[in-house]
């Protein structure tokens, strides 16, 4: 035989060893990413999720818990920044109601206990809303927040029983992420706990970096009508954009 035969038949094994290599939900999630398969109707849609959370599953299996966690954490930040625009528009909305650092705490643990809870519950199955549902009402959330924010010079506690109402709904948001990761349930509670941390600081960092540039900015004038009713009422109208964004794409 030839060299360049036997060159040609060695490029074909190792062609194939890569090609079998991958497990068909590879295959499926490669070609959909390289643009060979389109998402041309709702089966093709909902295949390529189940081979995504199917693989996740099993590359998790194969990690320590340490690096299990590691991954979990950098979802929930990464879940806040840069991906959770709306979530960050919304803690936005919240910290310009800012009056006393009380009243930013306690907006913020109402916030954080409501989607905690919400978080749990939607991910052991307990309740279950599609994203059409959820989706635009986290839009509405910020409509609202803003437009309070608009209204009163400084937040009441009916405030804080609307922010742990709208934590509720962003709970959900959390948890449809968590359902393609496919949490382990040998290590359940640890990576579920691991995720919310990294929601947590996620939210902090979105805090910090909002108080640091209005305070660079504005140098301490927290004048109501220069800073924050602006503000808020820009909020409002991103949060109404993505309602109705959110509504026509149902």
């Amino acid at each position: 035989m030839k060299v360049s035969n036997w060159l040609l038949f060695a490029l074909f094994i190792c062609c194939s060893s890569l090609l079998f290599s991958h497990s068909p939900d590879e295959i499926i999630i490669l070609d959909i990413e390289q643009g060979e398969l389109n998402f041309e109707n709702d089966l093709i849609a909902s295949e390529y999720k189940a081979a995504l959370k199917r693989l996740q599953t099993r590359r998790l299996g194969a990690m320590s818990l340490v690096k299990k966690i590691e991954v979990f954490t950098k979802a929930g930040f990464e879940h806040i920044i840069p991906k959770g625009i709306d979530h960050i528009v919304f803690v936005l909305g919240l910290f310009f109601s800012f009056t006393s650092v009380k009243s930013l705490f306690y907006q913020i643990t109402s916030f954080t206990v409501a989607h905690s809870m919400t978080l749990i519950i939607a991910t052991f199955g307990i309740i279950n809303l599609p994203s059409s549902i959820v989706e635009p009402l986290i839009a509405m959330s910020i409509v609202w927040i803003g437009f309070e924010n608009c209204l009163n010079k400084k937040p009441g506690r009916i405030r804080y029983l609307v922010v742990f109402i709208f934590g509720l709904l962003h709970g959900l948001g959390f948890a449809s992420v968590l359902s393609i990761y496919g949490v382990p349930k040998d290590s359940f509670t640890s990576l579920l706990l691991a995720f919310n941390v990294g929601v947590e600081l996620g939210q902090i960092t979105v805090l910090i970096l909002a108080y640091i540039i209005t305070y660079i900015a504005f140098n301490k004038n927290w004048n109501r009508k220069i800073v924050r009713i602006p503000a808020s009422i820009a909020i409002s109208f991103v949060g109404l954009f993505w309602f109705i964004e959110r509504i026509i794409n149902i």
